[in-house]
């Protein structure tokens, strides 16, 4: 498919890309579509609008090479945001690959309720003199902390995970954000075993996504095959690391401290119903941006409360 002088463009190879995979039924027309063009942003270095004025360059012999082998693993079903390399959550650009879940809206939504309970929680740090605390259990790619981090001023962060390889995506990621992660520490560790003894009962808000999908539910085959199973399976139903971490929350929280967690809609109301169990007063449930319920938010004081 190739021009009389033996060039392509980068439109000529964005029509090759979605020929190819609709024809292998990846997805509707319209995801093919959006597919071929992360595809062709990747490989041409074209994006915003560079990426309209760049689709009639000639495409370099490299630029070439780099598509085929990104629609090649497209094809082979891997997810898209691993062979492009990069996803969008919230204000970052972050590396993703196998070693870690890849971000999604829902979980967009998580991060902007732990930033909305650190800033009402802020006139009360900066009465007391102190910096804020926030801690990502089980962070993955660290797209939550790091939100944190660039989101919030004068905000201290832990990014935890029982994973070395997930946490070095994190860290990865956490060089991207420059100067907002002067304020970030990285442990490694089960759940609340990441973390130093000293920082129990200072915490205001700790938040996570952590695995909650059951042992024999029936997963899509682009995430059962592709992304990380230890992120995703926890136990019977799905509640074994949510267990954990309410249970031992409030011994890290400070008193006035928040509880963000994200779960299946299903799985809200056991989940509140363990937060009250152990000792938060103020639970609440929260939907995504799609309406359904994706959260709880539990306080340990009332929102009025001193």
């Amino acid at each position: 498919m190739s021009n009389a002088d033996g060039t392509i463009t980068w439109r000529q190879l964005h029509a090759e890309a979605v020929r190819r995979l609709t024809h292998d039924s990846l997805g509707d027309p319209a995801e093919c579509e959006m597919d071929a063009r992360r595809i062709i942003e990747r490989a041409s270095g074209f994006e915003g609008a560079d990426y309209v004025l760049g689709l009639d360059e000639a495409a370099t012999e490299r630029g070439v090479h780099y598509f085929d082998v990104m629609l090649g693993r497209r094809l082979t079903g891997e997810p898209l945001q691993y062979v492009v390399g990069r996803w969008g959550f919230r204000t970052l650009d972050l590396l993703v690959d196998k070693r870690v879940l890849i971000p999604r809206p829902e979980t967009e939504s998580v991060a902007g309720w732990a930033i909305s309970e650190l800033e009402f929680l802020r006139p009360h740090a900066v009465t007391n003199e102190r910096r804020l605390l926030a801690v990502d259990l089980g962070t993955g790619s660290g797209a939550i902390g790091l939100a944190i981090a660039t989101e919030c001023a004068r905000v201290d962060v832990w990014l935890t995970d029982e994973s070395p390889e997930a946490l070095a995506v994190a860290q990865a990621n956490l060089t991207g954000i420059g100067g907002a992660g002067t304020s970030v520490r990285i442990g490694v560790g089960s759940w609340f075993e990441a973390l130093p003894a000293e920082l129990a009962g200072t915490v205001d808000v700790i938040v996570s996504n952590p695995p909650y999908v059951a042992d024999d539910d029936e997963l899509p085959s682009v995430v059962r095959d592709w992304e990380p199973g230890s992120a995703l399976f926890a136990g019977v139903d799905g509640l074994d690391d949510l267990r954990v971490i309410v249970a031992e929350a409030s011994a890290w929280l400070h008193p006035r401290g928040s509880l963000v967690l994200e779960m299946a809609p299903m799985q809200v109301d056991a989940v509140a119903d363990l937060a009250r169990s152990a000792g938060f007063v103020d639970v609440e449930i929260r939907s995504d941006l799609t309406g359904r319920n994706r959260g709880v938010v539990a306080r340990r004081v009332h929102r009025n409360g001193d």
